[in-house]
């Protein structure tokens, strides 16, 4: 009797721990998890994978909604639409979710100045990061992947994480200062979906039907479905890699010498003022350099932790002081900040030694950057004369990248259509760089982009926001064609010609020597106008002057702006603009503000037919609005 008693409290207990084990085996996309942020106003949507015909229960803000997962194991519910609050808990069968709010979601993608993570930014934003606490700010940031062969459903990993000083660090710059505006004025929570990748071109967030016009991208694509041609194309170029790297390291006599020993003598070493470029006085060549640059301390510096910022190098460099590695940066575009641990420096004499190595282009300290030791918030200025030797020449350039995770179709399918599900406000785009060597396709290739997002998300007038690129590399003295301009004004016409779009001009925040200029919070500040003008319906001055119209009276042209766009800033000269007189040349032109117009004409131009303004990689145009929102180059043509 008790064995039978006892045989059926085990039968009672196995099925518990089975149905347990069942309604557990519900599984949930990286998206829905603790701490994500749901989109206010919007019909929600929660999905997942289960058992074939599995029951899959959600209880959400008191209400419980029941579906089955179909055949493959899929399932998805609609909840309904939600004002703004939290924190909240929803449960998934056994799944607790936790610390959930629901706000406004954006999506951020694009390429590296997106991507650019606040621990970049920290000379600007030392402060904004160490004061970061913020529970209304949450970043996702999705895995850099990319698949050719089909869309992704699921992400490979990925968190939402709340702001703080630790999880900013990663946070992108934009987005980050973007969202902390939204949050501000808007009075909710706003959750960043971050989705970028440095040096990706348009045509890798697209897919393959919003392709079918550029058939050479779709080909590229598929070329890229073979798993053998990836294989051994990684293989060949990191094999060839290394074996160059092998050939210099073997070379460099300074390697065998230890040239970033204390004590070495360097009395025959040739002098350079660095920044600058060792090439302007021994001529081009690829291979590795060594400079050294000798400083004495006191006795109260000495021993203390220190601050090294090196500026920018092109290319890699291996850094020491008194023989001691204190950091290495591997390409050309990271600054170069060290920190010195307690113990490196010394009283009297110490050297600061730097091994360069440089596979192809012009080697050179980026001129224009900060270059110095920082003791106890006392800075040594390092922009000085180093002394330089030559450690190795190699015959010849090192081996290129077939960089495939830049190719066509494969960021689209790996990290956008995953995302697709979930509900957002609307999208935020800082890409086109990587475009500039054929700038005349873009503005098509972008209006097709935004237009197919729209339609996976159903949203056919889904928010979204284009950051313009900045000004950058060296000015020019006379007008001449820019692929930059011409990009920038591929960018201009689409959010004039594409509803519920919007363009954050930048062109007064770049940096000539840097394609990362550091202001990011200017160009964050800027969507959050766009987006507060036209995804939030807010009456606000969100843009500087915008080109209308133009006319032609005797040899002037009078330009027309877009009302509400047209109240100028008074300066005493308006630079920037160039006018097209009747051999098809353009000539810098003198420019007035006439009450709403703007007049331009130059006195050896007497037919014009054409005006530009801020043409040119980085021009220097002063035209904005009494708010101080820069004018977008533009072109009449």
């Amino acid at each position: 009797m008790k064995n039978r008693i006892f045989f059926k409290i085990l039968i009672f207990f196995v099925g518990l721990l089975c149905i347990s084990f069942i309604t557990a085996k519900v599984k949930l996309p990286a998206l829905v998890s603790d701490g994500m942020v749901l989109q206010r106003n919007q019909k929600l949507n929660v999905w997942g994978k289960a058992d074939a015909g599995e029951k899959v229960i959600v209880e959400f803000l008191n209400r419980k909604y029941n579906t089955t997962a179909d055949p493959n194991g899929d399932w998805k519910m609609t909840l309904p639409k939600q004002k703004a609050g939290g924190p909240y808990t929803m449960t998934i069968n056994e799944i607790t979710l936790k610390d959930i709010f629901i706000g406004d979601v954006w999506l951020a993608s694009g390429q590296s100045n997106m991507e650019l993570p606040m621990r970049r930014l920290t000379p600007l934003y030392a402060e904004e990061i160490k004061n970061a606490n913020n529970q209304n700010i949450r970043f996702f940031t999705v895995p850099q992947k990319y698949n050719f062969k089909s869309p992704q459903t699921e992400l490979d990993g990925g968190k939402w994480e709340a702001t703080n000083p630790q999880t900013i660090l990663n946070f992108s710059g934009v987005a980050y200062f973007f969202a902390r505006e939204l949050s501000l004025k808007n009075k909710v929570a706003v959750g960043i979906i971050h989705t970028s990748l440095g040096g990706s071109p348009v045509q890798a967030w697209m897919d393959e039907n919003s392709l079918q016009k550029y058939p050479e991208y779709v080909d590229e694509a598929k070329k890229w479905q073979d798993d053998e041609l990836i294989k051994s194309t990684e293989s060949t170029e990191r094999s060839l890699s290394k074996a160059w790297y092998t050939e210099l390291d073997q070379s460099d006599i300074g390697l065998s010498q230890h040239w970033e020993s204390f004590d070495l003598d360097d009395s025959g070493w040739k002098i350079m003022q660095v920044p600058g470029s060792w090439e302007d006085k021994e001529g081009p060549f690829e291979g590795s350099i060594w400079f050294r640059k000798e400083i004495s301390l006191t006795k109260n510096q000495a021993g203390k932790a220190a601050f090294l910022n090196l500026g920018r190098i092109k290319d890699a460099d291996v850094t020491y002081i008194n023989g001691a590695k204190v950091g290495n940066v591997t390409y050309e575009y990271p600054p170069r900040w060290y920190n010195i641990p307690k113990g490196v420096l010394k009283e009297g004499k110490n050297v600061i030694a730097v091994r360069i190595s440089n596979g192809n282009g012009k080697g050179e300290f980026i001129m224009d950057k900060p270059y110095y030791l920082e003791i106890d918030g006392n800075k040594i200025d390092l922009k000085a004369e180093w002394k330089y030797k030559i450690g190795a020449k190699m015959e010849k350039m090192a081996p290129g990248q077939t960089f495939i995770r830049w190719k066509p179709i494969g960021l689209y399918d790996a990290m956008i259509n995953p995302l697709i599900n979930y509900n957002i406000k609307g999208a935020i785009w800082y890409q086109g760089e990587s475009n500039t060597g054929k700038p005349k396709e873009y503005g098509d290739l972008l209006t097709m982009m935004i237009l197919d997002w729209r339609n996976k998300w159903n949203r056919k007038d889904l928010p979204f926001f284009i950051v313009q690129l900045a000004n950058f590399m060296e000015p020019k003295t006379q007008p001449v064609e820019s692929n930059w301009a011409e990009l920038r004004n591929q960018q201009r016409q689409v959010s004039l010609k594409v509803p519920n779009t919007g363009l954050a001009v930048i062109i007064d925040v770049g940096e000539w020597n840097d394609i990362h200029p550091l202001d990011k919070k200017t160009v964050g500040d800027r969507l959050a106008l766009q987006a507060l003008k036209v995804a939030y319906k807010k009456n606000i001055i969100a843009d500087g002057p915008v080109y209308q119209s133009m006319k032609v009276e005797g040899n002037k042209i009078i330009l027309s702006f877009k009302n509400g766009t047209d109240d100028f800033a008074p300066v005493s000269e308006l630079k920037g603009f160039a006018i097209k007189g009747k051999d098809g040349k353009y000539q810098w032109a003198k420019a007035k503000i006439e009450g709403k117009n703007i007049t331009v004409w130059n006195d050896d131009v007497n037919e014009p037919s054409a005006v530009r303004y801020d043409w040119a990689d980085n021009p220097d145009g002063n035209l904005k609005n009494k708010t101080g929102l820069p004018a977008s180059p533009f072109t009449t043509e």
